[in-house]
C-alpha cells in the first residue's frame, strides 16, 4: 500500500522540484523507504505518492506490528463447579489452539480441577478440596453446615489470597471467571481486567411458567434479571471487558441494566460428535440413557434410586437398553459393587458398541461406560437423570429426559424443579420411582411427545460453536491491548 501526499506548489518564482518534493515527502514519513511517483494535475498541485513497502530501515516496526508480534498476556481462569469447568475447558481449548504463545492457569475454586485434567500447557493453581456439598452449600442449611465444618471458609480466604498472588506477579494479566457471583468477586477483587462467563443463572428459570415459585419469581421480576444487583455492579466495573450470558434472554435482560452482556452460544454442546450413526446392533432396541452424576458419595445413591426405576410395573416388562455413562467418578468399581446389589449379573460383552461392562437383570441389558456419554448421548432416545450438566447437554441434543429428586446435597427437589423450568419442561422432575416410571413409559409409547420436548430442549440450550466464539471474543476484547 502507499501513502499520498499532496503538496500545494508554491508561487512561480518558488516552485518546487521533483527532487525537491521527494525530499519533503521523506521527511513526512522518517524511517521508511520504498517507491515514489510525481504526478502534475491540472489545478496547480504536484501529488506524489510515497509507498512503504517491502523495505526499512533496519531497527523500525511497521504500523501495527508490535499489537501483532507481542506474546498475549497471561490468563488465569477461576471456575466454581463441575459444570464450569466443562465450559471452561471447551473455551480454553479452543483459545490454545488458535494462540499459542499465552500462558494459562486455572484455579478451580470447587473440587480438584479433573475436568482440566490432560489439557496441554496449562497449569492448576491452588490447593484441590473436595467439599462435602461439591459447590451447592446454598441448596439447604445441612450442606452449609457440613462445608462449614470441611473449611470451607479457610479454603476461600486461601483462594482470594492465591489470586491476590497471582495478580502481583502478572501485572499485565488477565483473568476470566466462569460461575456466578464467587469467581466474578474474586475476578473483580484482582484488580486485573478480566472477563466473565456467567453459567448458572438464566431468564428463562422465572419466565417459563412450570413449577412456580411466586415469591422468587415476583422478586426476579421486580429486578428484570436474575442475576442480582451487587453482581450488575462487578459485571458493570470498567476493568470487566467481557460479559457473556448462556442465552440471549438473559442477555438482554442484563443489557436493559446498562451492562454489555452478550449472547455468543453455549460451549456445553460443543464436543459432540457431528456424525453419530447408530450401530446396526442397536438398531430397533429401546435406547435410555441414565445419569447418576459426578459428585460423590451422591451420585452413587443417586444410581441406586434410578436402577429402582427400572423396577417398577410401567417398565419392568420392557426389553431396554440402558446405557449408563459416567465420567471419572463414580469409579467402575463402585459401580460393579452397585449393580450388584441391585441384582444385576454380568454379561458377554457385545461386540458394539464399546463398553467398559455388560450387565442383565430381567429383560434389561445395562452397558457401563466410563468417557462415553458424548456418544452415547447420541444414540439414546430419552434419559433418567439426577444430573446438572450433563442432563442438560442431553436435552439440548434433542432427547427428553426424566429426572428423580433426592435429599442431595444438589439435586434436590428445588434444584430438579428449577432445572425443568431452565429448560422448558425438557426435562420432567419427578418426587418417586413410581412417577419417573410412568413418565419414562410414556415418553417410550410417544414419539411425537418425545419429538416435540426434544426440540424445546433444542431451543432452550441453543446452537453449538459457543466455544469458538467465545474464545475470539477473549482474544479481541480480553487478551488484546
Amino acid at each position: 500500500m502507499g501513502r499520498l501526499f499532496r503538496v500545494q506548489r508554491q508561487s512561480a518564482g518558488a516552485q518546487l522540484t521533483a527532487p525537491q518534493l521527494l525530499q519533503k515527502a521523506v521527511s513526512l514519513r522518517s524511517g521508511y523507504r520504498g517507491g515514489t511517483q510525481i504526478r502534475t494535475g491540472d489545478k496547480g498541485f504536484a501529488v506524489l505518492c510515497l509507498t512503504t513497502w517491502p523495505c526499512r530501515r533496519t531497527g523500525t516496526i511497521a504500523p501495527g506490528e508490535e499489537s501483532i508480534n507481542r506474546p498475549s498476556p497471561p490468563l488465569l481462569v477461576l471456575t466454581n463447579g463441575h459444570g464450569e469447568d466443562v465450559i471452561a475447558r471447551r473455551v480454553l481449548e479452543s483459545l490454545l489452539a488458535s494462540r499459542i504463545d499465552i500462558s494459562v492457569a486455572v484455579l478451580p475454586l470447587v473440587g480438584r480441577g479433573d475436568g482440566f485434567r490432560g489439557l496441554p500447557r496449562l497449569s492448576l493453581l491452588g490447593r484441590p478440596q473436595q467439599l462435602p456439598s461439591g459447590g451447592f452449600s446454598n441448596q439447604s442449611l445441612m450442606a452449609l453446615l457440613q462445608d462449614l465444618r470441611a473449611g470451607v471458609v479457610g479454603l476461600t480466604w486461601e483462594q482470594w489470597r492465591e489470586v491476590r498472588r497471582w495478580a502481583r506477579l502478572h501485572p499485565h494479566g488477565r483473568l476470566l471467571a466462569v460461575g456466578d457471583l464467587l469467581p466474578l468477586l474474586m475476578a473483580w477483587g484482582s484488580g486485573r481486567p478480566y472477563g466473565f462467563i456467567g453459567t448458572p443463572k438464566s431468564d428463562y428459570t422465572w419466565r417459563t411458567p412450570l413449577h412456580c415459585s411466586p415469591l422468587a419469581d415476583a422478586c426476579h421480576g421486580l429486578k428484570g434479571s436474575e442475576w442480582d444487583p451487587w453482581e450488575w455492579a462487578l459485571m458493570g466495573c470498567r476493568r470487566a471487558r467481557l460479559v457473556a450470558m448462556r442465552d440471549r434472554i438473559t442477555a438482554r435482560g442484563l443489557r436493559r441494566r446498562g451492562i454489555q452482556a452478550l449472547a455468543p452460544g453455549n460451549p456445553m454442546l460443543d464436543g459432540f460428535p457431528r456424525q453419530a450413526a447408530l450401530p446396526p446392533s442397536l438398531q430397533g432396541q429401546r435406547r435410555l440413557l441414565l445419569l447418576c452424576g459426578s459428585r460423590m458419595p451422591e451420585a452413587l445413591d443417586n444410581g441406586c434410586r434410578l436402577l429402582a426405576v427400572l423396577e417398577q410395573a410401567p417398565l419392568w416388562a420392557q426389553s431396554l437398553l440402558v446405557l449408563m455413562a459416567t465420567g471419572g467418578e463414580p469409579t467402575r468399581a463402585a459401580l460393579e459393587s452397585l449393580l450388584h446389589a441391585e441384582g444385576f449379573v454380568p454379561a458377554p460383552l457385545p461386540t458394539e458398541p464399546a463398553a467398559e461392562g455388560c450387565w442383565r437383570r430381567g429383560r434389561h441389558i445395562l452397558l457401563l461406560g466410563v468417557g462415553r456419554f458424548a456418544q452415547w448421548a447420541c444414540w439414546a432416545e430419552l434419559g433418567l437423570a439426577t444430573a446438572g450438566t450433563a442432563t442438560e447437554q442431553l436435552v439440548g441434543l434433542a432427547r427428553p429426559a426424566v429426572s428423580l429428586s433426592g435429599p442431595g446435597p444438589q439435586f434436590t427437589r428445588g434444584f430438579a424443579r428449577r432445572q425443568a423450568r431452565l429448560l422448558g419442561g425438557a426435562v420432567h422432575p419427578c418426587d418417586s420411582a413410581a412417577q419417573a416410571a410412568r413418565w419414562l413409559a410414556l415418553l417410550l409409547a410417544e414419539p411425537g411427545l418425545r419429538q416435540r420436548l426434544g426440540l424445546i430442549g433444542r431451543s432452550r440450550m441453543g446452537p453449538p460453536g459457543g466455544s469458538a466464539r467465545l474464545a475470539a471474543l477473549l482474544q479481541e476484547r480480553l487478551l488484546h491491548d
